[in-house]
């Protein structure tokens, strides 16, 4: 039988969860709330935390005197597919991780390790140029292939341990009866590890939906650009468009709750599985 915690213990814990919730939540909220405003009352004093009067200006702005929908299928599209490869890449990378033993292998975990301490300005310029030089400056393709590079290493890593939770006699069995390694792979272990796969193919998308810095650099065309980008032509030398930056901020952030919402069972069931070694 759990015993429950007495009064003086659990009041304390949920008031102070209570006002960690409001501190977390007030931000997404005042942006919900200006981009509902109009351009009048947006920056009014005294500060009013509800609206005299609701407003759809700013949204229908956002797509009037914008590509905002192109923004949004271009990182859609972009984001979707570097995960999707990347997920797919350190499935097989932390499948060898985790099954085989090779003298370099320490050597390879630290590789991926050292690669998430480097910030991705240093090769910046590098990059540029080979970029240059092939072809890929400005093209959602080449954008696509710099995130996948990205994802790879922390998402084997991840994956690693999704594998060391599921126990070799599976697979092991599977080929007993006939199938090959990579059929094992592929028919008996993918679908145990289903939560963890799909956790490590959000993890890989909402990072790349949500980077900036490379995305400024490597495309030019207004019709090519990511949604960061899009936010970060709201802020000029001498202005800052809060109404329509909040509201693509709005359209911005519904797509990953939406994700997180519809694949919530299998994230807390893909990392619960990963933390444990059975």
């Amino acid at each position: 039988m759990i015993q429950k915690d007495p009064l003086w213990v659990s009041i304390p814990r949920a008031a102070g969860l209570g006002v960690w919730a409001l501190i977390s939540l007030f931000p997404l909220y005042w942006i919900l709330l200006t981009s509902f405003k109009p351009a009048n009352q947006i920056a009014e004093y005294p500060v009013r935390y509800w609206p005299r009067e609701f407003s759809f200006s700013n949204y229908t702005s956002l797509f009037q005197k914008s590509e905002f929908g192109a923004y949004l299928l271009n990182s859609l599209v972009v984001s979707a597919s570097a995960a999707f490869v990347a997920t797919t890449i350190a499935l097989l990378s932390a499948y060898v991780l985790s099954r085989f033993h090779f003298r370099s292998k320490g050597a390879v975990m630290m590789a991926f390790l050292v690669t998430q301490m480097i910030p991705a300005f240093i090769a910046l310029g590098p990059l540029y140029q080979m970029f240059t030089n092939l072809g890929l400056v400005d093209k959602r393709f080449g954008l696509v292939l710099v995130y996948i590079a990205m994802s790879i290493p922390f998402a084997s890593i991840m994956l690693r341990g999704f594998f060391d939770n599921v126990p070799d006699s599976l697979e092991e069995a599977a080929m007993v009866d006939g199938a090959s390694r990579f059929g094992a792979l592929w028919r008996v272990i993918v679908p145990v590890m289903t939560p963890g796969i799909i956790a490590t193919f959000i993890f890989n998308f909402v990072n790349s939906w949500n980077e900036l810095f490379l995305a400024v650099t490597l495309i030019n065309t207004d019709d090519r650009k990511t949604i960061p980008t899009a936010l970060n032509g709201f802020i000029s030398n001498f202005n800052i468009e809060w109404g329509p930056m909040s509201a693509a901020a709005v359209l911005t952030i519904l797509p990953t709750m939406v994700l997180f919402a519809f694949a919530s069972r299998w994230i807390v069931a893909g990392l619960t599985q990963g933390a444990t070694k059975g």
